[in-house]
C-alpha cells in the first residue's frame, strides 16, 4: 500500500466509514449496511458498564493484557471465529492485506488477552488521533474478549481517547452501555476527536 493509498483509506475512516471484503475486492460501507441509522459508541466515562458476571475473571488475574504482541493471530480469529457480514467472513484476504497494511504504518492495532501463555482473545481497530475504531473482536478463551473490552476502556481513558466508536450496536455491546448517536453527532464527534493528539501506543 503507497502512501496514497493509505491516506485515501484514512479519510475513508474519518468520514466514518469502514471496510468489508465484497466480491469484487472491499468496500466501505457505514452502519446503514446493517439495517440500522445509528452508531453504536461505547461511553469512555461513568456510562460504561462492567457486567457483574464479568468481574471474577477480571479479578482473577488469569488473563494478561497486551497490545500487538499477535497482531496477526488476532487479525485471524477475527476472520473465523469473530462477527459476520450476511452469514459470511467480512475479512476476506484483501482486507486483511488491508489490515496488516494499516497495522505496519502504525494505524492499526490489537488489544489482546492471554490465557496461560497464549493468545485468548482480542479486539482489533484503528486509531485516528483520540478515536479508536473497534472493527471486529474475538476469543477461544470464554471471557477473553470481554476482559479485553474492559481493559481496552482503561487503556483508552489513560491514553486520553474521546471515542470508541464501535459501528453498531449489539446485545453483548448493550451489556456494556453501548450507546447509539445519530449518525451526523457521531460524525461531527469522530471530527473533533481525529484532531486532537493521542497515541494508542509509544
Amino acid at each position: 500500500m503507497d502512501r496514497i493509498n493509505l491516506q485515501a483509506v484514512l479519510n475513508m475512516y474519518a468520514q466514518g466509514y469502514f471496510p468489508l471484503g465484497i466480491e469484487q475486492g472491499i468496500g466501505w460501507f457505514d452502519q446503514r449496511a446493517y439495517g440500522t441509522p445509528y452508531r453504536a459508541l461505547i461511553p469512555l466515562d461513568e456510562r460504561f458498564h462492567i457486567p457483574k458476571s464479568l468481574r471474577r475473571a477480571l479479578n482473577s488475574g488469569r488473563f494478561e493484557a497486551r497490545i500487538n504482541a499477535d497482531f496477526a493471530g488476532v487479525l485471524e480469529g477475527c476472520a473465523t471465529r469473530g462477527w459476520t457480514f450476511k452469514s459470511e467472513t467480512w475479512i476476506t484476504p484483501e482486507v486483511a492485506q488491508l489490515y496488516l497494511s494499516l497495522h505496519r504504518y502504525g494505524f492499526a492495532h490489537s488489544f489482546e488477552t492471554w490465557y496461560e501463555g497464549r493468545l485468548a482473545g482480542g479486539i482489533l481497530g484503528v486509531a485516528l488521533g483520540a478515536a479508536f475504531i473497534g472493527d471486529s473482536m474475538f476469543y477461544s478463551v470464554p471471557n477473553a474478549s470481554k476482559v479485553a473490552m474492559v481493559r481496552l476502556v482503561e487503556h483508552l481513558r489513560q491514553r486520553g481517547f474521546e471515542i470508541f466508536d464501535v459501528q453498531v450496536q449489539n446485545p453483548h455491546l448493550a451489556r456494556f452501555g453501548a450507546i447509539e448517536v445519530d449518525p451526523i453527532e457521531f460524525r461531527q464527534r469522530l471530527f473533533q476527536a481525529i484532531q486532537k493528539p493521542a497515541r494508542f501506543v509509544g
